[in-house]
């Protein structure tokens, strides 16, 4: 049986309290985000002269140490462990604005082809976020409309002939039976019943059977599932997954290619049974490694704290000549470069007003001069006069529980011309204790 290390992220766990394998036997490596050491490590391994220790970064999730023996889950907690970030909140909340799920492609990895890792049910970070995205996905695909588009049926008809007869069926069926007067069929039709439509409404079984035993996460949710349940009465929910490597991308229809990506993880998260779901009240249940960035969630979060405050003048990560910003605020007035910054570190240290790297950074993007372009300053002239206000939205449990009515209203930043960082609180989860 495989063994499980607990961890919090921005924490270290050391061998001797936790790691029970001798590492000397076996090889522990860093686990990079997406597989890929361009990324950031989600975990990394500290090697010492007789011990070694694990070094978590802004990553949760689960992932095998050495597979099938040793398995570690790191969990949202913030504030020494005190509190854990309600991380389903800070996808709701940004996500009510359809342009930023697109932005989702890259929040988390999952590794469907590794053995799967068993959990406690409550550690289940993977499954509500998924269904969340996939309820958000669907929201805005059936405000546009589901597409209709033609689809195999195959049907008993009686007196009639349509398209083509399938003779091994219709004698088995029909005369065998002396049912003379009827004819097996295949024929296509066109409508709403198509394949696509049906593995989207049949997740969306899923996920309501899911939620009905998860009430703390059926609140939330049920909204959307209201919202989008009626778009499918027409649809059957009779499924085969394998008809779907057959369909055809349609790129006014795209947001069907992420819906369907995601009704693909899910049905395999629960071994395509819907009857799964009525198992998953156990303590235990087993969930495929994956990791979850929570920088670039707390950066998705404060994008949609800019679009409720700003609207159309945010553009996010627009592209320059250096880099590209996270932000940036179009506004005759008073145009800004704007970083999220996931850094619980400014908060730990209250005398810590700056760290450089961040400074530089940013910098260079107030040099850019394809984004001073995109801020309004087009000329030579005019690039090399102004001095863009650039600002820092950070993590801070302790204060800014809202955007200020100005973001250049936040603390100066001493020794830099016109640079500011303001303070963000993110969702926290409710009656959370330490360990």
């Amino acid at each position: 049986m495989s063994k499980l290390i607990r961890s919090n992220h921005l924490g270290t766990v050391s061998e001797h309290k936790q790691i029970d394998f001798a590492y000397k036997e076996v090889e522990v490596s860093d686990i990079f985000f997406q597989d890929n050491e361009k990324n950031e490590r989600c975990v990394q391994v500290v090697y010492g002269r007789e011990s070694l220790s694990l070094k978590m970064s802004y990553f949760i999730g689960a992932d095998w140490l050495v597979k099938n023996q040793q398995a570690i889950y790191v969990a949202p907690k913030i504030n020494k462990g005190l509190q854990e970030i309600d991380y389903l909140g800070m996808l709701q909340s940004c996500l009510t604005h359809g342009d930023i799920a697109k932005n989702t492609k890259d929040l988390y990895h999952i590794k469907l082809n590794e053995p799967f890792i068993e959990i406690d049910q409550q550690m289940d970070l993977l499954t509500p976020l998924l269904i969340m995205q996939f309820l958000q996905t669907l929201k805005i695909l059936v405000k546009k409309g589901l597409k209709q588009s033609y689809y195999k049926v195959e049907r008993n008809l009686n007196s009639r002939v349509k398209g083509k007869v399938l003779i091994a069926q219709n004698i088995k069926k029909n005369i065998v039976r002396n049912r003379v007067t009827n004819t097996f069929c295949s024929y296509e039709e066109f409508g709403f019943d198509s394949i696509e439509n049906r593995v989207l409404k049949h997740t969306l079984s899923f996920v309501r059977r899911y939620l009905s035993q998860y009430p703390e996460y059926l609140g939330s949710m049920k909204c959307l599932i209201d919202y989008c349940t009626p778009a499918f009465e027409r649809v059957s929910d009779e499924v085969n997954l394998h008809e779907l490597k057959a369909v055809k991308r349609n790129s006014f229809y795209k947001e069907y290619q992420e819906a369907l990506k995601l009704s693909k993880i899910i049905l395999k998260r629960f071994g395509y049974h819907i009857s799964e779901i009525d198992n998953s009240s156990v303590e235990q249940i087993s969930v495929p490694p994956f990791w979850i960035d929570m920088s670039k969630l707390f950066e998705l979060y404060v994008l949609g704290l800019l679009k409720d405050k700003y609207g159309d003048k945010i553009l996010f990560q627009a592209k320059g000549s250096y880099g590209n910003p996270d932000y940036l605020l179009i506004d005759d007035m008073q145009p800004l470069i704007i970083d999220a910054k996931y850094r619980p570190t400014y908060q730990q240290d209250k005398n810590l007003s700056y760290i450089i790297e961040d400074i530089r950074q940013i910098s260079g993007y107030a040099r850019d001069v394809g984004i001073l372009d995109k801020l309004g300053y087009h000329t030579v002239e005019e690039q090399s006069s102004s001095v863009v206000s650039c600002v820092i939205i950070y993590t801070d449990q302790d204060e800014g529980d809202k955007l200020p009515n100005s973001l250049t209203d936040g603390k100066l930043i001493e020794g830099f011309t016109k640079f500011y960082k303001v303070p963000i609180s993110v969702p926290v989860l409710k009656n959370q204790t330490a360990e």
